[in-house]
């Protein structure tokens, strides 16, 4: 996919009146043509920001952080960032406590009923990748309801990696290609990268351009480690339910400053003057 195929969007955005006069400051510094395309977040820091707070129980800041959610997904349809893929609950995390996993599952359960009007409003659609079958019926019935309804949705497509690993992932994907390879639908010889992508659970979503990750942690924690090959990681030393908008435009004004070379010798110019680049 190319910069071409970005939707066109008002520019100031609507929306921006209604933000601080600092928030606005930050998107008036933002080059609309130079936006991530596909923003992906590792949210961390909800069980140090209950701590922080004086909460025994860690689930107080995983609903603290229903905010940061929400905030930065209508920050992104705002800004017209086609893609937002959130780190929701990995495979390692079914390790934690069973009150902590059971009460996460109701929390999302709550949360892709309760927001449906917000979603639908703002035409957001939402998608889920990972190993959905692991969630508990009444969560992935309410999140899969939630995937239907707002699937003709058209603004930024919110993308919630539950019960995922990036390392399953490709080993699910290495699995399906073997499995044609072996019942002679496809000839070892032609699998290449595209048809590899093409069987992860990212299917038809292109390459995150921006990886997010809160609270100063420096890893990846096993997150789309295929699709981040190229993209740029920027680190927020916020706590996940304390990010808010401002940390998402300072994050994407972070982005705008770096020269991405995919590989390749870099330019003399800055990337504002050199011109968009075509990606596939």
């Amino acid at each position: 996919m190319t910069r071409a195929s970005r939707k066109v969007i008002e520019w100031p955005p609507v929306a921006v009146e209604r933000w601080t006069p600092a928030d606005r400051r930050l998107a008036e510094a933002l080059r609309p043509a130079d936006l991530p395309r596909h923003i992906a977040i590792i949210m961390d820091g909800n069980g140090r920001w209950a701590r922080q707070h004086g909460y025994r129980d860690r689930i107080r800041g995983h609903e603290a952080g229903i905010e940061a959610v929400r905030q930065t997904t209508r920050t992104c349809a705002s800004l017209g960032v086609d893609f937002l893929t959130l780190f929701s609950f990995s495979k390692e995390n079914w390790q934690r406590p069973r009150r902590e996993v059971l009460a996460l599952m109701r929390l999302l359960q709550r949360f892709a009923v309760d927001e449906r009007p917000e979603l639908m409003e703002s035409g957001i659609r939402l998608r889920v990748i990972g190993q959905l079958a692991d969630l508990p019926a009444y969560a992935r019935d309410a999140l899969l309801e939630t995937v239907r309804l707002t699937a003709a949705n058209k603004a930024t497509t919110l993308t919630l990696a539950l019960s995922y690993g990036g390392r399953d992932e490709i080993l699910r994907a290495a699995r399906a290609l073997a499995e044609a390879a072996a019942a002679g639908e496809i000839d070892p010889a032609q699998i290449n990268e595209a048809g590899f992508a093409a069987r992860l659970d990212t299917a038809g979503v292109p390459d995150p351009d921006l990886l997010i990750r809160t609270s100063g942690e420096m890893r990846v924690s096993n997150f789309l480690l295929w699709q981040i090959a190229y993209a740029e990681i920027h680190v927020s030393p916020v706590l996940w339910p304390d990010f808010r908008r401002r940390h998402l435009l300072e994050s994407i004004l972070d982005f705008q400053r770096r020269e991405r070379r995919f590989g390749g010798v870099g330019t003399a110019l800055p990337r504002w003057l050199a011109g968009p680049r075509n990606r596939p």
